[in-house]
């Protein structure tokens, strides 16, 4: 299963939900659902404007977990 750190990265580097949202300019409930992973697909600019905002490299964001982690 493919998983975004988003919520980690936020807590690691300090940044609330909000910070997040207002800096995506998009919709609360997208990038709610961008959080908690609750998406079955992101699509290239969005993934880049999520790594330019958190200063990470797609690598750091994106992770690969087994079924049932």
């Amino acid at each position: 299963m493919v998983y975004l750190r988003i919520k980690e990265i936020l807590e690691e580097k300090k940044l609330s939900k909000y910070w997040f949202v207002k800096n995506m300019d998009r919709g609360y409930r997208s990038c709610s659902k961008l959080i908690d992973n609750d998406v079955s697909s992101i699509r290239f600019d969005t993934l880049e404007k999520v790594c330019r905002i958190l200063k990470v490299t797609p690598g750091e964001l994106i992770i690969i977990k087994k079924e049932g982690q």
